[in-house]
């Protein structure tokens, strides 16, 4: 599963400075990170949308933009899906409730 998340953020970091013309991805990035932070967004509604309906099959839809579309936003400002992979193992095995004070007491 992780492989295909690899392998589209891959390909979504080859699409910086390609072709507006021939690719979506680099269309958004010659937008800027704004765009691809409100494209994201967008595409975030839509899946709370869906999963309030209980469409099931959209919200499945709507899920992979969702990640299509955050990986597209990170990139914007040159965070790789390996720097998330390292954000979520260091926080792998701890209480949100300790994470999320962690974070706080940081200066």
């Amino acid at each position: 599963m992780a492989s295909v998340l690899k392998r589209l953020a891959r390909t979504i970091e080859s699409r910086k400075g390609a072709d507006i013309k021939k690719s979506y991805t680099a269309k958004l990035f010659s937008r800027g990170p704004e765009k691809c932070a409100e494209k994201f967004g967008e595409e975030a509604v839509e899946a709370i949308i869906a999963c309030v309906k209980g469409d099931t099959q959209n919200l499945k839809e709507e899920a992979a933009d969702v990640l299509f579309h955050m990986l597209i936003m990170l990139q914007s400002r040159d965070v790789t899906l390996e720097d998330v992979y390292e954000e979520l193992k260091r926080r792998e095995g701890k209480s949100g409730i300790v994470e999320k004070q962690e974070r706080k007491e940081k200066p």
